[in-house]
């Protein structure tokens, strides 16, 4: 059994298919934090929505040691180095 698809099926198809492609630009958090002083850092925490009473402990460890999920969402976060300089 074939199926047809119309022209309108085959563009959304397409559209579809173009948006998965799309490259998502990560920002070099763990290049960014062994380079950047303690309020450069705590710049960037802010820019991810951490709370002010963890950024002052997170802003002292090595990028490896923060949790996962913050790593994520700061490589994903879309920021640029040159926003936190």
């Amino acid at each position: 059994m074939a199926f047809a698809t119309l022209p309108s099926q085959s563009i959304k198809i397409i559209e579809n298919f173009l948006l998965l492609m799309v490259k998502i630009d990560t920002f070099d958090g763990a290049g960014f934090w062994k380079n950047a002083y303690a309020h450069q850092r705590g710049k960037l925490l802010k820019r991810v929505n951490v709370p002010e009473d963890q950024i002052v402990e997170l802003v002292n460890k090595k990028y490896m040691e923060l949790p996962a999920p913050l790593r994520y969402e700061i490589e994903t976060s879309g920021i640029t180095k040159k926003e936190l300089m």
